[in-house]
């Protein structure tokens, strides 16, 4: 049985990766549109001898159109090729943050809508090719079975998020995956600042097993010294540390941890309300 053709609009890293993996999975893909030289390079790199087209010529060319840019330009692109797409065509975007609203346009016009969200970090490079994921799905149940099929093809597992939750979901996204990156280069910055040459050594153990043991035990998973109550060792963290924006987001991350480590058990209110104190007084130092 032969496959539905592809049309990509945006061969960013997200789109030239996925247009890879449909390619791969036997999905004749037609066309793609590039505008930069970054993307340019990559559709070349990742789609060998797919012409790149204008937009609406993508549009023309394809049966399954992907749009994979930048979520605050979505709803400009679905209203601006509003006119060119076919009824019962399907169009999916890439945006974590929206669900099909976002393409009512096109839906108007008569095509079927979804989001397509690969919860993955993209480099742009070979690396993305291979990585399984989940892929946050919203659809319609008439287009249900064929969109999953088409996130299995790309070698992720389908999860369906609910049009009015997708917000959370992309936020609890950025938070558990942006944020841990803002928190281990400022980890590695403290490290730098005392004359350690390879931070990344020092860390990637600790962090790797802390991950491992979150994702399977939850707060269970909790050591140092906001579980122990150690609140003098809290305080001389926050004291030590002299930049101001690691500081504050220290003393952020343990105001939290505090909090959940309560609500867990692990500390009583006596030794929170001691932990809470250390870090005021810290930041006063």
């Amino acid at each position: 049985m032969s496959l539905a053709p592809v049309g990509i609009v945006g061969a960013g890293r997200v789109g030239a990766v996925l247009g890879a993996r449909l390619r791969a999975s036997g999905y004749p893909v037609v066309a793609v549109a590039a505008r930069s030289e970054a993307s340019l390079l990559r559709a070349r790199t990742f789609l060998p001898g797919v012409p790149v087209l204008d937009p609406v010529e993508v549009v023309g060319a394809s049966e399954v159109l992907v749009l994979a840019v930048p979520d605050d330009s979505l709803a400009a692109v679905a209203q601006e090729l509003a006119p060119h797409v076919r009824p019962g065509q399907l169009v999916l975007h890439t945006s974590g943050r929206h669900g099909r609203a976002v393409l009512a346009p096109l839906a108007e016009v008569g095509a079927s809508t979804a989001a397509f969200h690969p919860a993955m970090t993209f480099t742009g490079s070979d690396v993305d090719v291979d990585r399984p994921c989940v892929i946050g799905l919203t659809t319609t149940d008439a287009d249900r079975a064929t969109v999953e099929t088409l996130a299995e093809a790309v070698g992720g597992t389908p999860v369906h998020v609910a049009e009015a939750d997708r917000v959370v979901y992309h936020a609890a996204l950025a938070h558990g995956a942006n944020h841990v990156v803002t928190v281990l280069n400022q980890a590695m910055d403290l490290l730098r600042s005392i004359g350690v040459a390879d931070p990344s050594a020092v860390l990637e153990p600790l962090v790797r097993a802390s991950v491992t043991n979150t994702l399977a035990y939850g707060d269970a998973a909790l050591t140092g010294p906001v579980a122990r109550g150690d609140a003098q060792t809290v305080a001389a963290h926050v004291g030590a540390i002299a930049d101001a924006d690691v500081a504050a987001t220290y003393t952020a991350l343990s105001a939290a941890t505090i909090e959940r480590a309560l609500a867990d058990g692990r500390i009583d209110e006596s030794a929170a309300s001691s932990l809470r104190g250390a870090l005021a007084a810290g930041a006063e130092r």
